[in-house]
């Protein structure tokens, strides 16, 4: 495994997070992809190199682990303005979408033409190993899909063919992976909370005590009951209910009410939650609020959550206290607390720095993977020793 390249790649409903190498390189994608054809129309193509990539993501995907094999994708802020942009649907499973893949070999490709793998490129040919280390939803493990997700990758090359993509147009990057670990997100985030990079424990106070943790991402909300160190399976309870379903009601209503089409989910997210001007959106050159929207069905979910989370504590009603992550609970969060304020009163926490719960299973995939590699690396190590010590017996 010694030119593997170490990946955590989270891919989330939302966006895609990874890690790369030593953490000298990460990705943030928008998980919003769009068929299109070979020859897309530019305006300029004449300075497509002067774009970044990352916005204009053009690709062919060749991956026998694909339903729909050979397809041409825009990817990311590139498919947010196309008409006929997909994102993940509420109730999929996450392993079985062609989207998933997609996404996670898009941002592997992208890793590997900016990376060391390109300099030993022939003929715009790229050959990228990886060791990944990413997850699912607990409910997902929990049926066992993580077996058939993980073996989808390894054994296989998958290709990924750039196509009008500034700088990178004509490359193509063949994907394998030599190891491929998936993780149940619930147990990723503990992991996340109570040790660094080195899986050196930073919060003793949390290690022996039963936690909860909700993450709530965009098709699901998954609640992991974190008990000696570890996540207790038969308590562990998986949703069917994320944010995406309320981010569309609220793109349709204010398509409704003011006639504003927006492009995607993200826009709606970015109008929650944004520094300035948030729940405001422009009305035909007029600064609009549609606060009245954004609260009604942002309210109505937050009950929702709180109530999964009011039947999970009940049952496991030792627990010390509920950490609340994924991109979901960032918009979530304010609901969320002042209901809990009014009710019942658990101990419940945030993160302030959103984008520390944004990125926390893609930091958290990083630290299990990388431990993975230590570990292994340091029985390989012993293996050898023991072969040159018989070797050297013999002589």
């Amino acid at each position: 495994m010694t030119n593997s390249r170490i990946a955590a790649v989270d891919v989330g409903n939302d966006a895609v997070k990874a890690n790369f190498g030593k953490l000298e390189s990460s990705l943030y994608i928008p998980n919003v992809i769009a068929r299109d054809l070979e020859d897309r129309p530019v305006i300029g193509i004449e300075d497509l190199d002067d774009k970044n990539p990352l916005d204009n993501l053009h690709i062919r995907v060749h991956s026998p682990a694909l339903r729909e094999n050979n397809a041409i994708y825009r990817v990311g802020n590139l498919a947010t303005k196309a008409t006929n942009s997909t994102e993940l649907d509420p109730g999929s499973y996450k392993s079985e979408e062609d989207q998933t893949l997609i996404m996670l070999f898009a941002s592997l490709a992208m890793d590997a033409v900016t990376g060391r793998d390109a300099q030993s490129a022939k003929n715009n040919v790229v050959e990228a190993n990886y060791t990944l280390g990413t997850g699912l939803p607990l409910r997902e493990v929990k049926e066992g899909k993580d077996v058939g997700y993980r073996s989808q990758l390894l054994g296989s090359v998958h290709q990924v063919e750039f196509l009008v993509t500034p700088k990178y147009q004509g490359m193509k990057v063949n994907l394998k992976f030599d190891e491929v670990k998936v993780y149940p997100e619930g147990f990723a985030a503990y992991v996340n909370l109570v040790m660094d990079n080195d899986l050196n424990i930073i919060n003793k106070e949390l290690v022996d005590k039963q936690i909860l943790i909700q993450d709530i991402g965009g098709l699901s909300t998954d609640i992991a009951v974190i008990r000696n160190r570890n996540v207790d399976d038969d308590k562990a309870q998986g949703f069917n209910l994320g944010v995406s379903e309320s981010l569309e009601m609220i793109r349709d209503e204010i398509l409704t009410k003011h006639g504003v089409e927006l492009d995607s989910r993200r826009d709606v997210v970015d109008i929650i939650t944004r520094k300035n001007d948030r729940h405001h959106i422009m009305v035909r050159g007029s600064r609009t609020n549609v606060h009245d929207i954004t609260d009604r069905i942002l309210l109505e979910l937050a009950k929702k959550q709180y109530r999964f989370l009011r039947n999970v504590w009940q049952k496991n009603s030792q627990s010390e206290i509920c950490y609340f992550v994924g991109g979901g609970s960032a918009v979530l969060k304010d609901y969320i607390k002042t209901l809990n304020n009014k009710l019942d009163g658990f101990n419940i926490e945030f993160f302030e720095d959103e984008e520390e719960s944004i990125w926390m299973m893609a930091n958290a995939y990083y630290k299990l993977i990388s431990d993975f590699v230590r570990k292994n690396a340091r029985v390989n190590d012993k293996s050898n020793k023991k072969v040159e010590q018989k070797s050297g017996s013999s002589k």
